[in-house]
């Protein structure tokens, strides 16, 4: 008998059906109808035939004819939404689909895997999971590692042995025995009470990258975590059904608990959680839609699942590679933008730089060279003003190499930090195969990704700054030789005025946000965790951070290709060249 789940007002229905020619209509009546019915107001209404409504696919939120047989226009076990016409959206509704769901509604299954053990995974590989291009298994030495620890685990369970987490409570509880008969109650309690996150849930990107990294960490045989639980965990993932995990709540000492709580909640079956077929649903419905039972807790694996600095750490992999690529950009902006000013390239000679080798400066330098005139880039706006008698440039253009660079050696020092941090066990107590024991400590505490973040956003803000001194030169006549604003009828048009307040606003938004996040500590869990990273924050706003500045960039790029526009018929380099016809390719000149 076919079977759909229905979303109405926020509640989720399975709906039976037993005659496969009733229409997508009867449907949506029959799940209006069981809403009613469960409501004790009726919902406000007072019967099914006083409603209307549109019924549309969770998956694409593609609209559905009533007339339409359900054999026609729906699979068994399919997710679909009634819309009720009229109906205002409270504050805390949970839309079906996240942002963005015309991204997902693409989403094709991968086909290759990563093999995960733990220690050699790479910011590269966590985002192209996020991104959906891999699905996860584990290597064989993972399996044994992770097999001996669980082992330790069963060993303390048998033996009534007194161990924190394991068979006592947590935190403050941690000197409270708990009775052996209900160590799995335990394990079910602290999920459910630690999931007390608030905020928007992560993205389906982002939760993947948490869920992956999750996976890493239990790989290595520290958490105590059973091989049959850790090959659920990942055969969720592979399915790509991602629980809904709000993005604040977590203080980053002892670990990412509130957001990592949510990861699990989503894994034993409870809460909201989305796959790409199903829209966002109650987890017990997603998993059962692919086949997937949820997990049912042994001793210590809830604790396996929810202590580590995750959350920090996988928002920390994507802040560190869009570093990585703006800063790679901004580069080729402010060349394009030092040939539209008419600047020198002496400034970027290779002597200047050897004598000053930091790494960055130097690469900066090269990347100016390697797109500037030079005999094998000739540039015919270059040599229209050769033998002008400026002498140097303003710092904005002349100090690029110096200022670019330390961004470029930021990125990746603290690109060093997170690589070591997503191969790291930051499980309490950690479980020691070899020597037959757990050990309490601390790796959990997330100053080392909260410092090293806080100091990526200070770093990669630099970029949009002098980004936005350059848009200046770019509109201002007085310091160029382009028209004001960049448009040849001012007055009648204003060009770039209030794209580069739009810039100035976030440079400003940005020096506020650049106020490090991990300065700060409160005490919490009555006085056992009494100093904490605050790494959650400081991640997030190292991606606000990071958007703004691909945004200041992106308003540079566009301005110094409309002030080349001025100096034609002249050409620049064959490289920028190229960036220009980019560029035009989806924008046009404002004329």
């Amino acid at each position: 008998m076919p079977r759909y789940t229905v979303h109405v007002r926020g509640e989720w229905l399975a709906v039976p059906c037993q005659d496969a020619q009733l229409t997508v209509g009867w449907l949506g009546r029959e799940a209006v109808r069981r809403y009613i019915k469960n409501k004790p107001d009726n919902g406000g209404f007072a019967s099914v035939d006083n409603v209307s409504f549109l019924v549309r696919r969770c998956n694409g939120l593609g609209l559905l004819d009533h007339e339409d047989p359900l054999e026609v226009a729906l699979e068994d076990n399919e997710f679909v939404e009634v819309v009720i016409e009229g109906d205002a959206m409270s504050s805390d509704f949970i839309p079906s689909q996240p942002e963005g769901v015309y991204l997902y509604s693409k989403y094709r299954e991968p086909e290759k895997y990563i093999a995960l053990d733990g220690d050699s995974l790479t910011t590269e590989d966590l985002v192209n999971l996020g991104k959906g291009h891999y699905k996860i298994k584990l290597t064989p030495t993972a399996e044994k590692k992770v097999q001996n620890s669980r082992e330790v685990i069963e060993s303390i369970v048998k033996e009534k042995t007194v161990v924190y987490g394991i068979t006592t409570g947590f935190g403050k509880f941690a000197r409270t025995v708990i009775p052996v008969s209900k160590l799995e109650e335990l394990q079910v309690n602290l999920v459910r009470s630690h999931s007390s996150g608030v905020g928007k849930p992560l993205i389906p990107e982002r939760c993947r990258m948490l869920l992956a990294l999750r996976i890493n960490v239990l790989a290595k045989g520290y958490s105590g975590i059973s091989l049959e639980t850790l090959k659920q965990v990942i055969e969720v993932f592979n399915a790509s059904c991602l629980p809904y995990v709000p993005e604040k709540g977590t203080v980053g000492a002892s670990g990412d608990l509130a957001p990592l709580s949510h990861l699990a909640l989503g894994l034993i079956g409870e809460g909201k959680m989305w796959s790409p077929k199903s829209g966002w649903a109650d987890a017990k419905y997603v998993l059962a839609a692919h086949g997937l039972k949820p997990i049912v807790l042994k001793p210590k694996e809830g604790l396996a699942l929810i202590n580590g600095t995750q959350m920090i750490t996988s928002l920390g992999c994507e802040a560190v590679e869009r570093a990585s690529a703006i800063a790679r950009q901004a580069d080729i902006v402010a060349s394009l933008t030092l040939e539209v000013l008419k600047g020198t390239t002496k400034a970027f000679d290779t002597d200047i730089h050897a004598v000053r080798p930091h790494r960055g400066q130097v690469e900066v330098a090269f990347r100016f060279r390697s797109l500037l005139d030079s005999d094998h880039h000739p540039s015919e706006i270059a040599e229209s003003h050769r033998f002008c008698d400026r002498v140097q440039d303003a710092y904005t253009l002349r100090c690029c190499p110096q200022i670019h660079g330390v961004v470029n050696d930021t990125i990746a020092f603290v690109k060093n930090i997170i690589t070591t941090e997503i191969n790291s066990a930051t499980d309490n107590p950690m479980v020691f195969a070899s020597r037959g024991e757990t050990v309490s400590g601390g790796n959990f505490h997330g100053e080392y990704p909260a410092k090293a973040l806080d100091y990526l956003a200070i770093g990669v803000h630099e970029l949009a700054a002098i980004s936005e001194r350059r848009i200046e030169r770019l509109c201002n006549p007085s310091l160029s030789e382009l028209p004001a604003f960049l448009v040849a009828e001012g007055g009648l048009n204003s060009g770039f005025m209030i794209a580069h307040c739009t810039a100035a606003a976030l440079v400003s938004e940005n020096k506020a946000l650049c106020h490090p996040s991990s300065v700060d500590s409160l005490s919490t869990s009555a006085a056992t965790e009494d100093h904490v990273s605050m790494g959650g924050w400081a991640a997030r706003k190292a991606l606000r951070v990071i958007e703004h500045v691909e945004q200041v960039l992106a308003i540079e790029l566009l301005a110094a290709c409309q002030g080349i526009e001025f100096l034609r018929p002249l050409k620049t380099t064959t490289p920028l060249e190229k960036v220009y016809d980019l560029v035009r390719s989806v924008v046009r000149f404002g004329k």
